[in-house]
């Protein structure tokens, strides 16, 4: 049988312009906004709608423990490339407090094999989709996104429009949630904000957003039920 390989791209580093790039996405939608669909619903990506290879995959990949990963790992190197201040060539030569060399592209194709959609999401970003929803990703992480993109297509039920790369933000920044309010041009008690961290859902929550503490797709499912959203029951396995 043939195995087939999947090599991440070699990813150009972010712009600078990043709230032009924001922007740009969003006239996407900006034409609708007369007749959109309320509340418009963002998600949180890892380890809300897909599996984060960071707590297993990553340190198997180094052939270290986690605690021995946090502890040998650059305290800052990851937050700068998840709001865009450095490429991941820059990443490669301080991930690591000394400096060592590591094999970035392994690195890479081990997190590719990592992602995978968690149970039931799927179907339900589908269902959301079918009933007209508007679907934002509002993310921390780097450029690594277009890998996500890349494998599970997720842009065929939401937009990456608010990935900390591209506003050089990351929650629970109070501003990056007013930002994200101000592009979206919503009333705050117009989003729903779900996300698998607490800190962040009480800092939507402190935005004036609506915040879902996420578990798993099915107590999302009835959560977002109780908030008055359209979701066919029976298309959510």
């Amino acid at each position: 049988m043939a195995v087939v390989v999947f090599r991440p791209p070699s990813i150009a580093p972010i712009p600078k312009a990043t709230r032009v790039m924001a922007a740009t996405a969003l006239n996407s939608v900006s034409g609708l906004r007369r007749h959109r669909k309320l509340p418009i619903l963002l998600f949180d990506v890892m380890d809300t709608l897909v599996r984060d290879p960071f707590y297993e995959d990553i340190p198997a990949f180094f052939q270290m423990s986690m605690k021995e990963l946090l502890e040998e790992k650059h305290p800052t190197s990851w937050v700068e490339f998840e709001k865009g201040l450095i490429d991941e060539k820059e990443l490669a030569r301080k991930f690591f407090k000394d400096g060592r060399s590591f094999d970035l592209e392994g690195l890479k194709e081990c997190m590719v094999r990592g992602y995978s959609y968690l149970d039931g999401i799927e179907a339900l970003l589908k269902n959301l989709k079918l009933k007209s929803y508007e679907l934002h990703a509002f993310t921390n992480y780097p450029i690594w996104y277009i890998m996500i993109e890349d494998k599970l297509k997720l842009s065929k039920y939401l937009s990456w429009t608010f990935c900390s790369c591209k506003l050089g933000k990351r929650k629970p920044a109070l501003d990056f949630y007013m930002e994200v309010l101000d592009l979206l041009g919503v009333e705050p008690a117009n989003c729903i904000f779900v996300d698998d961290r607490l800190v962040n859902i009480e800092a939507a929550k402190d935005a004036g957003m609506i915040g879902l503490h996420f578990r798993n797709a099915e107590t999302l499912k009835e959560d977002l039920i109780s908030l008055g959203i359209e979701v066919t029951t029976s298309e959510v396995a």
